[in-house]
């Protein structure tokens, strides 16, 4: 007996994963005060209201339960410890994504990675899907975040021309609903031309509904979404339910296609071989959050016929590299009416950035770029300085993360300094610039009258790269927002920020935060902003005796002594 019950002990584990029905919701509770309250964060990016904050919290827990769960069932012998950590990480990652989109944002899907690759519709959550925030292609918001709105499905068209099931409560869809839900469909006469079907997960029987009303429909679609309409469903159901779609609108002459948060990898865009092959008229397509794999991206070039008249192309959030970025450079090679490329947080270094900024040379007619959180280096930002100066159209310039160096990023702004007459938005966050690069930008800045956001943010600027910048805005109209934010800069270099901005008519928002101001220079420039106090970025991460590497001691006093020399030394060219 004693022999059975010590046996008994030895093998007993406790499970940390999953969490119960009440834990999930006692962090809800908590996440929607956490976006509700004051904090260092709401006041940087202001509060939600409590209608607004319960939605975005249910969504956040349950995208971070999907991801945690998933992680859980690929180590299944485990205590569940890590996925534990990993649920945790998601939801404070996700509550920050939530923020910084502002009052009636919500949390980005394109922040969820896939990590099955090319298997499509796994099941994330043994009793349902993941909530879908819409599947709307993604834009910009005036910082370069990551924000929605409503797609092109539904813009400036009459209620009539589209139909839409996105709306509602996230769930699965089977046969019987399905017959009920796309009867306006059937109905003859119909003029829809513009069909969303993300946010509801088909299954085999749905797709077999939906299979000959969208064959008698065809020929009058423009606009097709389907991101995100496979959620929960095992690959080879998955797989089966794309192949039916792709069969059904098999010759439809669509403008607008969008595929994402699918996970197809190179099985799923296969899967959609018949459809994308017969595609020749496309203008716009968006494959985000696809696991859009070297093989992936390969099957997509291959696949397409004709891209002369693409205007839009969006990938993000896949894992596309060095290799699949080759591929990607051929579609944008053939694709010259291009006018907003998307390749961000795609994990291609040097040798695609190289052949992708190469690419970019035959595509004048760009006016957004986003090539965001890759490893380009110096190599991959002196291609593209090539590639941008016939690039007289651009408007908006994300390029944060990409290792630029100073070399890389002098090269850019340098090209930009001499196109991009019109250019609306600059964003150079995280690259390793210092103030050897401060000059060129400068001078870049001071030549674009249209520019509204500037931003820098996570470099090393420090007071002489700050100082030269603020001379460069005063005869900006049109500058709405800088982001200067740790950038080791000091009193003397945020005056002169401050300054520069606090009178402009436009202006909105000043972010220095995360710098080395002392406290009198703290006082200093809230004082220029007391009566408009909510154009000054929180202060809360400032550093008053932050240490410069360079400088094992410094002196306040001494660098601002110092300081009119070294400028001298520093002309905008």
């Amino acid at each position: 007996m004693d022999t059975e019950v010590n046996s008994q002990r030895r093998t007993f584990s406790i499970k940390l994963w999953p969490p119960s029905q009440n834990t999930r919701q006692m962090l809800v509770e908590r996440m929607t005060n956490n976006l509700t309250a004051k904090s260092i964060f709401t006041q940087k990016y202001g509060t939600l209201n409590k209608e607004e904050a319960e939605e975005n919290a249910k969504r956040i827990e349950d995208m971070a339960f999907a991801i945690a769960d998933l992680h859980y069932e690929k180590e299944p012998d485990g205590d569940g410890g890590s996925a534990v950590q990993l649920y945790a990480k998601e939801c404070s990652k996700l509550i920050l994504d939530v923020l910084k989109n502002g009052p009636s944002g919500k949390v980005n899907k394109e922040a969820v990675t896939s990590d099955n690759g090319d298997a499509p519709g796994e099941s994330v959550n043994g009793d349902a899907p993941y909530e879908s925030v819409n599947g709307d292609a993604p834009t910009e918001s005036v910082n370069g975040d990551a924000t929605r709105e409503s797609v092109n499905i539904d813009a400036h068209a009459p209620s009539e021309s589209v139909f839409d099931i996105s709306k509602g409560q996230r769930a699965f869809i089977e046969a019987e609903e399905a017959q009920e839900l796309l009867k306006p469909l059937k109905e003859l006469g119909n003029s829809f031309t513009k069909i969303c079907f993300s946010n509801r997960s088909f299954g085999l029987g749905a797709a077999k509904v939906a299979e000959p009303i969208l064959i008698s429909v065809k020929d009058q679609l423009e606009e097709v979404d389907l991101s995100d309409f496979i959620a929960g469903r095992s690959e080879e159901q998955a797989l089966e339910v794309m192949k039916i779609f792709s069969a059904a609108l098999e010759g439809s002459l669509l403008k607008y296609l969008n595929l994402s948060h699918n996970a197809l990898g190179e099985k799923g865009v296969r899967a959609f071989g018949a459809l994308l092959k017969s595609q020749t008229c496309l203008e716009e397509l968006y494959l985000l959050n696809d696991g859009i794999s070297e093989e992936a991206a390969r099957a997509v070039c291959e696949l397409i016929p004709s891209t002369e008249k693409l205007r839009v192309l969006h990938f993000h959030n896949n894992m596309t590299g060095d290799e699949g970025a080759l591929a990607i450079a051929e579609i944008v090679e053939r694709s010259p009416s291009l006018q907003n490329f998307r390749c961000s947080s795609t994990r291609i270094g040097c040798e695609g950035g190289v052949a992708l900024c190469n690419s970019l040379g035959n595509c004048a007619h760009v006016r957004k770029l986003d090539l965001r959180d890759n490893m380009f280096g110096v190599e991959g930002g002196v291609s593209l300085s090539k590639a941008l100066t016939n690039h007289a159209e651009l408007r908006e310039v994300y390029l944060s993360y990409l290792n630029l160096e100073d070399e890389g990023a002098i090269a850019i702004v340098n090209a930009l300094k001499d196109s991009a007459p019109n250019l609306e938005v600059l964003e150079m966050n995280g690259n390793e610039i210092t103030v050897k690069a401060a000059p060129a930008i400068a001078a870049c800045v001071e030549a674009k009258q249209f520019l509204g956001n500037l931003m820098l943010a996570e470099n090393e600027l420090k007071d002489e790269g700050a100082i030269l910048i603020s001379k460069a805005i005063e005869g900006l109209v049109h500058l709405k927002e800088i982001d200067l934010s740790s950038n080791k800069i000091r009193r003397a270099g945020a005056h002169q920020l401050a300054q520069a901005v606090v009178q402009k008519a436009d202006f909105k928002l000043l972010n220095i935060d995360g710098n080395f101001i002392s406290d009198e220079g703290i006082d200093e420039v809230k004082d220029l902003f007391k009566k408009c106090p909510e154009m000054l970025g929180s202060l809360d991460e400032n550093e008053p005796d932050g240490i410069d590497d360079d400088d094992e001691e410094y002196d306040e006093e001494d660098n601002e002594n110092e300081l009119e020399p070294k400028m001298k030394n520093l002309e905008v060219s």
